[in-house]
Formats: C-alpha cells, sequence, structure tokens
C-alpha cells in the first residue's frame, strides 16, 4: 500500500464529487462533529441546516472543519480535510444569488433536503423547521489516498 498527499486542485475535486462529510466545530473549547450532506462549487461547501447545536456553535465561532473519505477497502481509501469559515446566507437580496446557488447545486441529489428538515424532538420540544442555508468558505485544504 502506498499513501499518497494529494494537491489542493484534487482535494477541490474530491469534494465536488462527494456528498457527505463529518462537519466539526468547537465552543469553549468542547469540539462537536456531526454528518453533514454538502454540494462543493470552487472553493466554497454549501448545506443546509435547521436551528440546532451545529449552528449556534458555528455562529459563536465560525472556525469550522469538514471531512470526507471514500473508503474501498483498508488498503484503498481517499480523505480530505477543508479548514475554513461558516457563512449562512439569510434570506435577504444581499445573499439571494448565493442562496440560489446553494439551492440549485444541493437539489442535484435526490432527498437533498430530508436530513436537515427532519422532524427533531429537543429537550422534549419541537424544534422549528426553518431552512437555514450556509457555506463554509475552504482556506487550508488537505488530502492522502492509499492506494495499492
Amino acid at each position: 500500500m502506498l499513501i499518497s498527499e494529494l494537491p489542493r486542485e484534487s482535494c477541490i475535486g474530491f469534494m465536488q464529487r462527494v456528498r457527505l462529510g463529518r462537519l466539526a466545530c468547537q465552543q469553549g473549547g468542547q469540539p462537536y462533529i456531526t454528518p453533514l450532506f454538502f454540494a462543493c462549487r470552487e472553493e466554497a461547501l454549501y448545506s443546509v441546516a435547521t436551528l440546532g447545536q451545529k449552528v449556534a456553535w458555528m455562529r459563536a465561532n465560525p472556525l469550522v472543519c469538514v471531512e470526507a473519505d471514500e473508503i474501498k477497502s483498508p488498503q484503498q481509501w481517499t480523505s480530505v480535510i477543508a479548514f475554513g469559515r461558516y457563512e449562512e446566507l439569510p434570506a435577504d437580496p444581499q445573499h439571494e444569488s448565493e442562496r440560489a446557488l446553494a439551492f440549485g447545486l444541493l437539489q442535484q441529489q435526490p432527498l437533498w433536503w430530508e436530513p436537515a428538515y427532519a422532524k427533531t424532538i429537543m429537550g422534549g420540544h419541537e424544534r422549528p423547521l426553518e431552512l437555514i442555508y450556509f457555506r463554509v468558505l475552504i482556506g487550508a485544504i488537505s488530502g492522502h489516498q492509499a492506494t495499492l
């Protein structure tokens, strides 16, 4: 098995191809990681969520990390980590084109909205189902690939 480093262009290309990763954020020194469905265009990851822990934490500290991988076997895999900044795309004229872009990219996958828009009971109360569009502007990105 050979593990090699991927150049930036290959890392971005990988993120454009995959749809599921893990989002890491932190608040007060406590890390938090959760699955994330996303779409990548150029150097930004677009996603949607409802108000909950990850959105609250990203609002408080916009520095995040997204990891995505593809594992064919223990000897054949690809893993990419993107460090970036959370940016909310509110429903206002200033963000209209970015929201439309996010919607267009995300809707290319069937049921793209379902993970974010699922009925959720938190602390005995139903969470509001208002979609929050956001993007992660990629700063640093790195990846590795194992091949036989």
